[in-house]
């Protein structure tokens, strides 16, 4: 299986760089099989049924850019330099490892001060990364990053605009609850309390899962032959009361149904090879793509992913790689708004997509 097998050609213009307002009157793409309807995501209502379960991720994206100055002492006197970190994930040792831009101007033993209360150390350099000691620690180091610190917006949004006051609302879920993540579980952008409302009315059910989305979710795979990629571990949790929700709603008949392709990522690591949903608590790196047996989810909601990419090979693992290729087709066409702040789809394989 190869890379090109999971391109496609993309309008620029299409690249969403701002959210849809109000959040669920996105645009949604629901796919049953091969048949296409064009809805809108307050529908969703009507495309689930009583007993279902979605499984929401309630990571909570920390401001994790931050912009400092590296003061380095020379014969001629203090020579800074400007200094951009995004933080990736918290060490054992209470260290961050961190992407530094441009990372040839900080070395090992210099001070980043990124405001009047927050600094670090850079204490080592390897794989392209730094690691972080930063001088404040738990709330004290909560407060100063968020007041120091941007919401990491993905670089094909970066790109074209900064972060800004607005992205600390937009690019949050509104359950987001335990902070690790460095990136939105985006599908989950699209649900407001109003569309919650609809759900809960129509008997839909909802669980609560927690996946720290890495900034690996955004690496290009650079292996021409897929199955030699390597993902990034993230870590994640299902409790007792989220399996056991789980698994009465598949005792009942009822779907389930992951927002987002991290929730599915961590409910596929966690399910046992009959589907039964167990208390999981770990790091994982699975990583799924074409030819990979489901074991619980029975459809996905998700927005539309980059070109040769792996959130593209999960979708058409799911849904059949020529199928996700009419899907694609047709959103390129129908003028879709794609990625992070992008529209949505409903995906519906034909038939169950679990063992049993």
């Amino acid at each position: 299986m190869k890379l090109s097998d999971f391109d496609f050609e993309l309008p620029d213009d299409l690249i969403a760089v701002r959210p849809a307002r109000p959040r669920s009157s996105a645009r949604l793409l629901v796919a049953q099989g091969d048949a296409i309807t064009d809805a809108q995501v307050f529908d969703l209502p009507r495309w689930l049924r009583p007993g279902d379960r979605l499984i929401l991720n309630d990571t909570r994206v920390i401001p994790a850019r931050l912009t400092g100055t590296r003061a380095r002492a020379s014969g001629q006197g203090p020579v800074s330099a400007r200094i951009e970190a995004t933080l990736l994930e918290p060490q054992a040792d209470g260290t961050w490892s961190a992407l530094i831009k441009p990372l040839r101007k900080l070395k090992v033993g210099e001070t980043v001060r990124f405001s009047d209360d927050l600094s670090a150390e850079c204490t080592g350099i390897a794989d392209g990364a730094a690691t972080l000691r930063f001088n404040l620690a738990g709330e004290d180091f909560d407060a100063a990053l968020n007041a120091a610190g941007a919401m990491p917006l993905p670089p094909y949004i970066a790109a074209k605009r900064a972060a800004d006051a607005q992205d600390r609302e937009d690019y949050q879920t509104i359950w987001a609850a335990r902070s690790g993540a460095v990136a939105a579980p985006t599908a989950s952008l699209h649900f407001d309390a109003a569309l919650m409302a609809a759900l809960a009315e129509a008997g839909v059910g909802a669980t609560r899962v927690t996946l720290h989305v890495g900034a690996g979710t955004f690496l290009p795979v650079k292996v021409d032959d897929v199955s030699q990629h390597r993902m990034h571990a993230e870590w994640g949790e299902v409790t007792e009361a989220a399996a056991e929700e789980m698994n009465a709603a598949r005792r009942a008949g009822g779907r389930i149904i992951p927002v987002g392709t991290t929730a599915l990522r961590l409910i596929e690591t966690a399910a046992a090879e009959d589907g039964t949903m167990r208390p999981w608590q770990g790091e994982t790196d699975i990583f799924i793509r074409p030819g990979y047996r489901f074991r619980i989810a029975d459809a996905l909601v998700t927005n539309f992913h980059l070109p040769k990419s792996t959130l593209l090979m999960l979708v058409s693992a799911l849904m059949g790689q020529d199928t996700v290729r009419g899907i694609y087709g047709h959103a390129v066409q129908n003028r879709y708004r794609f990625f992070s702040y992008g529209d949505a789809s409903l995906l519906i394989p034909p038939k169950p997509n679990t063992t049993v």
